[in-house]
């Protein structure tokens, strides 16, 4: 933990919501917290009261063992629970004359005990009764409303408390208070709303750790933890589930302000989330030791559980519901083979599924509108501006304004959206749209008066006002219910479905197409070795009648002309079969074996004729190349379009040179040939590639098919071939299959 994450000394305006109210460095004074190194027991930390209860000043406690507070077996038992990751022993202990409860849990690096005196203790027969009370009350509620009613009826009978409230948060962790049992001649709160600000992100992530949470004196003076900086970490001690821990100051004025005198908050947790808090309020101090603690926990748990149990229920019924109407949105889709049509054009609609004012299908970037929406226009730039840039495929909320500001133009038709990305294409969506619907809120106090800075106290100082102030809220409209998202998922995972079924058939269709242009190109290819080349054999044998026969009788000019004539038709003849030649490679199978690189090499060089035609031509192939596995007459066909290259745009080097080799990289044997000839320019490295493909200029001859034909063969094997080069400075070709 560094410096930035101690607690800060001024908690000002920008630091309220990041407030680390965990490491808060104060304990409330109803106990003795003692912190102490998790491996030896040796006491590191302790509050500065525990001379006020145990008798023994701080300075005495600090670098002593347990022994010197707890009994022997006691602290077996605590290292053994830590030694086997088990659950602690809650047990009670007698000190300076007094019982207390001690209650260990662990940080990363401490064994913390909270250690508080028992007062008042309940006895066996009046704790079962109370949790045989709450058992029954709970599990015989009838829904949600009368299980939330129940259980402030049962809390505030088992512990007194002046005020007790079920408070449910909304999705933007507003609270509002749905339940509630107070005294007589208090007045109700029930149904304000308090926003969001009230309990910080950071409170209610501890709610989720630390389930319930008391102050037994709201006016009570923080007791200092010594020495503050734990000396384990040299950081303030981790208090997060310390029953001791102390409250933060800006809280503590907030209960002041409301003119609360105790405090005990509870976590109402459905289906694993933070569903609400439990809420108890008392106008004097008020200490609610471990055991009644114990009895709120159950209580909540209990709570928890049937609420679960009851939305789960109500999920059910209405997913079922949902399911069937699915099912005919789909079959609809099949009948009419149009998702648009099958969705908005039949007896039962997309806008059937979710209670809604109307929704938008959107396919291809095309709008099919269903029932009241926003405008085409309008949609079409909240998916391309909006939704398609949010990484999660669904989206709702029922203040769309709050994230769009741009939809306040549309908030009659759409104050509150769900949308659903189809597939993975950032142009699909079925979107449903609810319209605004203006409310009166009552909050407890104006929501806008959140907090001020108050110059004295260097700090934030929250609201002081709670009187009820009611808000119109417009651009908002109804809520998003579980099941209705759920029911919406489901449809478009359906339709997802069929968009995928539908792309399957148009490949499916593409692959029949291919299958016969392929056919028909290989009888193109036959066509076109018949069809062009016997009139090229016909112009050849004419040329070569007027040069054997008539060709002194010409003038220059027409000597040129039959000379051009037949050089015109060689490079025809070597065009076509070069295209003949591009063409099969696709159409062939592959017939693998191991084929030695020598011997190739060897009979490439001999139908060359090397010495003849290349006499000044300098080539070192290396000795022994590994052998090569694959389709011989293919493998030979690079060979000798790589070695034809290199020797032809190297021959007009001063001292030609070619070089024939192979080296390891990584697991792979490359192969390379490489010559001192005229190169290229490297930004054409993937470009000469390509079919009809030159950058040799006009000096050399040939078809720009080679390099196409080579590459080709070595995809066919799984394999790769590159090209390294600078213009005037040779190249090198490598490639592995």
């Amino acid at each position: 933990m560094t410096d930035n994450d101690r607690y800060p000394e001024e908690v000002d305006l920008s630091s309220c919501e990041k407030e680390p109210i965990h490491i808060i460095g104060v304990t409330q004074a109803n106990g003795v917290l003692v912190a102490c190194e998790k491996d030896t027991g040796k006491i590191s930390q302790v509050s500065e009261n525990c001379k006020e209860y145990f008798g023994i000043p701080a300075e005495s406690l600090l670098g002593s063992g347990l022994e010197s507070i707890l009994e022997e077996d006691h602290i077996k038992k605590i290292f053994q629970a830590i030694k086997e990751e088990g659950v602690f022993p809650i047990e009670e202990t007698k000190l300076n004359g007094n019982r207390f409860i001690v209650i260990p849990h662990t940080t990363s690096e401490n064994l913390i005990l909270d250690i508080e005196p028992i007062k008042d203790r309940t006895s066996s027969f009046e704790f079962q009764k109370e949790l045989s009370s709450i058992l029954n009350t709970l599990n015989a509620s009838e829904d949600s409303q009368s299980l939330c009613e129940d259980a402030a009826k049962i809390t505030k009978s088992i512990f007194g408390y002046d005020r007790v409230m079920i408070y449910k948060f909304d999705e933007e962790w507003n609270g509002k208070v749905i339940a509630e049992e107070l005294n007589q001649g208090m007045e109700s709160w029930l149904g304000l709303q308090y926003p969001a600000s009230d309990i910080p992100k950071q409170a209610r992530q501890l709610f989720l750790k630390n389930r319930v949470r008391t102050i037994s004196d709201v006016n009570y003076s923080p007791v200092k933890i010594l020495p503050q900086l734990s000396p384990l970490t040299n950081s303030p001690l981790d208090l997060t589930n310390s029953k001791l821990r102390g409250v933060s100051p800006i809280h503590i004025e907030y209960l002041q302000n409301m003119g609360v005198g105790a405090s005990l908050t509870a976590a109402l947790i459905s289906n694993g989330k933070l569903w609400g808090l439990l809420a108890c309020h008392h106008y004097k101090p008020k200490f609610i030791n471990y055991y009644q603690r114990q009895t709120c926990e159950f209580l909540i748990q209990i709570f928890s559980n049937e609420l679960s149990l009851k939305s789960s229920n109500n999920f059910l019924v209405n997913i079922e519901k949902l399911d069937e109407l699915r099912i005919k949105l789909i079959s609809q889709i099949h009948q009419e083979n149009s998702i648009k049509k099958g969705l908005s054009s039949q007896s039962t609609k997309l806008t059937d599924l979710i209670k809604c004012s109307g929704a938008a299908i959107v396919l291809n970037g095309k709008i099919k509108l269903v029932g009241e929406t926003p405008g085409k226009k309008e949609i079409k730039k909240l998916t391309r501006e909006f939704l398609a840039k949010k990484k999660d495929s669904l989206f709702f909320s029922n203040h769309l304004s709050n994230f769009f500001p741009e939809s306040q133009n549309f908030k009659n038709t759409g104050s509150g959206i769900l949308s659903l990305r189809l597939g993975q294409s950032e142009r699909d969506f079925l979107i449903w749209f609810r319209p605004e619907i203006i409310q009166s809120v009552d909050w407890g106090g104006n929501p806008e008066n959140k907090a001020t800075y108050d110059q004295e106290k260097k700090r934030l100082t929250p609201r002081k006002s709670f009187e009820k102030w009611t808000e119109q809220l417009t651009g908002v409209s109804d809520t998003w219910k579980d099941f209705e998202i759920s029911g919406a998922r489901k449809l478009s995972e359906s339709v997802s479905y069929v968009i995928l079924e539908n792309q399957k058939k148009e490949i499916d269709t593409l692959n029949e197409q291919l299958i016969e242009a392929h056919n028909e190109l290989e009888l193109f290819s036959q066509g076109l070795s018949h069809d062009l080349k016997a009139p090229l054999r016909g112009i050849d044998g004419y040329a070569h009648i007027l040069k054997e026969d008539h060709y002194t009788d010409l003038h220059k000019e027409g000597q040129m002309a039959v000379d051009t004539i037949l050089s015109s038709v060689e490079e025809m003849q070597e065009l076509i079969d070069n295209i003949l030649s591009f063409a099969g490679v696709s159409n062939q199978d592959i017939n693998k074996n191991t084929n030695s690189t020598d011997t190739m090499i060897k009979d490439i060089f001999s139908s060359f004729n090397i010495k003849s035609n290349y006499p000044h031509t300098r080539i070192i192939v290396e000795e022994n190349l590994p052998k090569i596995v694959g389709d011989k007459r293919m493998l030979i066909q690079v060979w000798s379009n790589l070695i034809t290259n290199a020797l032809k745009y190297s021959e007009k080097a001063e001292n030609p040179q070619i070089e024939i080799g192979s080296e390891i990289q990584g697991r792979r044997t490359v192969y390379y040939v490489k010559d001192n000839g005229i190169g290229f320019d490297p930004k054409f490295k993937e470009e000469i590639f390509n079919l009809f493909s030159r950058h040799s200029g006009d000096n050399y001859p040939g078809t720009g098919i080679g390099l196409a034909i080579v590459k080709k063969i070595i995809e066919k094997h799984s394999g790769e071939i590159w090209a390294e080069s600078k213009e005037n400075s040779g190249s090198a070709f490598y490639f592995y299959v």
